[in-house]
């Protein structure tokens, strides 16, 4: 039955990594990994390519680890990949490639993110780095936003040869892979860092502290600065709230206002930051941020509830992110919704008031539709309530360029194809078009758009 079983993966014990913030997963020995990539069939029509939102050649990348040829494996993957460490970190393969792999219909599908960790992690440590382009095609192009998206959009460009400038309004490059996901899940000089030198190593250029919309306009850039084109992968930063009584109370926190301090400041080691040590703590939400702000709350030392309005079943967040949270002792208050924060006289939070809900009809979503039952409502106490209801794209840059088309939600309006947007020669992609999703889809808009953008340049020579 050996090939119908993974090849298990070294991670902390719950007890300890509940304290720390070292990351949790330890990843494969080379031995390990090679066992592991000798359970691929290679299929000749290999399903997980086509659940890869970058399309990565799979079975070829494993062939190479089986036969312990890691520096080939690593090319291969590059070739489509401009952040395969992250990838093989916090994508979702349960729904993508490895939900598609064969071998999961009778066992265990391949651990194909694991591998893919393995790879990037070898190169990282043996100093190979993607393969830049022979020259330089005479062709300027902006990239505002060093996340997934701008990230892969730069690296894709600038291995055809474009002059890339990433334009990033923090002083650090990474976008929601430095701020948003924590330093246990996603090691930020290790991991996110080598992966920034990467897509460096490819002769992009990068500019920190640069606020698009407000240190310099997208038509500044194409009219006084001579870039051609313009990609904007700037995310989805403004969070989103409830719209209930008490919500506007010391104490109540955005998820991206914690992480963000907790990640890029590293508040949980440096006391002069301010981060909020709650001695018990409500997350609102059960999408990955709210696994993240309640698994970073607990490393804090808190005692922290997870409130979803759902079911466990409907729990957006990644299956294994869910165990881990579990396994490190974070109580899951599910079928259960705020209705009111409560508060002292001084206005800092006390407490939760929610109502029971129960699941009625599907919606537009496909989940069951959440209803309230009637005469249900009680309190939960606390300190801090962290709300992770998803987030919008910041309207800055939007309201400051001329032409350029957004929807009800604010989101830029862009082919999903090819990212161009309403306005001649600017295209978009990842969270800014689609609102907050997962990291492998933004990277997946940014090859998207890079391709379009080339295929402009070619179309108008």
């Amino acid at each position: 039955m050996d090939g119908f079983v993974r090849v298990p993966i070294s991670e902390q014990e719950p007890k300890v990594r509940a304290t720390n913030f070292e990351e949790v997963c330890l990843g494969y020995t080379e031995e390990e990994a090679v066992k592991e990539a000798g359970r691929c069939l290679n299929c000749k029509n290999p399903k997980c390519v086509g659940g890869c939102p970058v399309s990565i050649n799979i079975p070829a990348f494993i062939h190479e680890v089986s036969e312990r040829n890691f520096e080939k494996a690593y090319q291969i993957i590059s070739e489509s990949s401009a952040l395969p460490a992250v990838c093989g970190r916090v994508c979702p393969q349960e729904t993508q490639c490895e939900g598609q792999c064969i071998r999961g219909i009778k066992g265990e599908a391949v651990a194909i993110g694991k591998l893919e960790r393995f790879v990037a992690d070898w190169a990282r440590e043996n100093g190979v780095k993607p393969t830049p382009a022979e020259k330089k095609n005479g062709h300027k192009v902006a990239v505002i936003g060093s996340g997934p998206s701008g990230l892969t959009c730069a690296g894709d460009l600038a291995k055809l040869g474009y002059d890339v400038t990433i334009f990033e309004a923090l002083q650090k490059a990474g976008g929601v892979l430095v701020y948003g996901i924590p330093e246990f899940r996603l090691p930020k000089d290790k991991v996110v860092a080598a992966e920034v030198e990467n897509v460096k190593s490819l002769g992009v250029t990068f500019e920190t502290n640069v606020i698009v919309g407000k240190s310099i306009t997208i038509d500044e850039l194409m009219e006084e600065e001579g870039f051609e084109a313009v990609f904007i992968g700037s995310g989805a930063g403004l969070p989103r709230f409830m719209g209930i009584p008490g919500e506007q109370a010391n104490g109540v926190f955005s998820a991206n206002e914690f992480l963000t301090r907790s990640n890029l400041m590293k508040a949980y080691e440096d006391s002069d930051t301010p981060i909020s040590r709650g001695k018990k703590v409500v997350v609102v939400g059960g999408g990955n941020v709210a696994m993240d702000a309640a698994r970073t709350a607990l490393r804090l030392g808190a005692e922290v509830h997870v409130v979803y309005r759902r079911s466990e079943a409907e729990l957006p967040a990644r299956a294994e992110e869910v165990h881990h949270a579990k396994e490190e002792g974070i109580q899951f208050d599910l079928l259960q919704n705020p209705v009111e924060i409560l508060t002292d006289d001084n206005g800092w939070v006390t407490g939760v008031r929610v109502i029971k809900m129960e699941l009625g009809e599907p919606d537009e979503s496909g989940r069951r539709r959440p209803v309230e039952v009637e005469g249900s409502e009680y309190n939960i106490d606390c300190d801090t309530v962290i709300m992770s209801l998803g987030t919008s794209p910041n309207p800055l840059i939007s309201a400051t360029t001329k032409g350029l088309e957004v929807n009800r939600r604010g989101c830029i309006v862009a082919e999903e194809t090819d990212g161009k947007t309403s306005k001649a020669s600017v295209y978009a992609g990842g969270d800014a078009v689609t609102g907050a999703a997962t990291v492998i889809l933004a990277m997946g808009a940014g090859k998207a758009a890079a391709k379009g953008i080339d295929a402009y340049f070619q179309n108008n020579k």
